[in-house]
């Protein structure tokens, strides 16, 4: 076991955190829901908190360091087991809300670190930027698959890829241009993705779709209703 804590797992940590608090809101949102149980919710946040870790270390060649440090597991599970308890005292209103502060403050961190770590690695700046944006959506993607719901990255929605790109290439100008620290860089590129992220929830900009030819477009089903019902996604 590796209890040990630098700044690079703190970062990680948080990532995780964050994000297996949003899997267990995600699991028991009424498009997803499909009669989980408890466990089954934990599990699902544990998934979505530490599948973009994961995921990271193995693109890298490393032994997942959630595999390693019990904190990421304990740290995942407490953060899934408060979301399902939130859920159950709240009204729609509210987990709404909570839901997309929660998804516009947990995407930027897994993308920050991932590109921090193959910065590290020496990789090219174009695969640092890869490796963010495939650490910061493989939890969701996990997810929804389970979920049988169509991963978020692949669907119109506001700006949810776009959002990683922006936090990785925050990061890599700060860290690798302006040689700032790893906090300093950490921090003002998930002020940047969140600020940009949460904005985008807000206002309903979404990534534009391909341009569609009219006898496709007469053929397609209904698009399927937004996270949030009539709320931004």
């Amino acid at each position: 076991m590796d209890w040990r804590f630098g700044d690079f797992t703190i970062i990680d940590l948080i990532a995780a955190t964050t994000n297996a608090f949003n899997a267990a809101l995600l699991a028991r949102r009424p498009d997803h829901y499909k009669h989980f149980t408890v466990v089954g919710i934990l599990l699902l946040g544990v998934i979505g908190g530490l599948a973009g870790g994961i995921a990271r270390d193995l693109l890298l060649l490393q032994t997942p360091v959630a595999l390693l440090n019990p904190a990421y597991l304990i740290l995942a599970l407490i953060a899934a087991g408060t979301a399902l308890a939130i859920d159950y005292r709240s009204g729609q209103a509210l987990r709404s809300g909570l839901f997309q502060f929660a998804t516009s403050l947990a995407l930027p961190w897994y993308a920050i670190i991932g590109a921090a770590e193959a910065l590290d690695a020496g990789l090219p700046y174009l695969a640092a930027v890869l490796i963010g944006v495939v650490s910061a959506t493989a939890g969701r993607y996990l997810v929804d698959l389970t979920c049988r719901v169509t991963p978020k990255l692949f669907i119109r929605s506001e700006w949810y890829v776009g959002t990683t790109i922006l936090a990785a290439v925050a990061y890599l100008v700060c860290a690798a241009g302006f040689r700032l620290g790893v906090w300093p860089a950490t921090l003002i590129a998930f002020v940047a993705a969140f600020v940009f992220r949460y904005a985008a929830m807000l206002r309903g900009w979404e990534e534009p779709e391909p341009w569609e030819p009219p006898e496709l477009r007469a053929t397609e089903s209904e698009r399927p209703p937004k996270e949030f019902g009539s709320g931004p996604d």
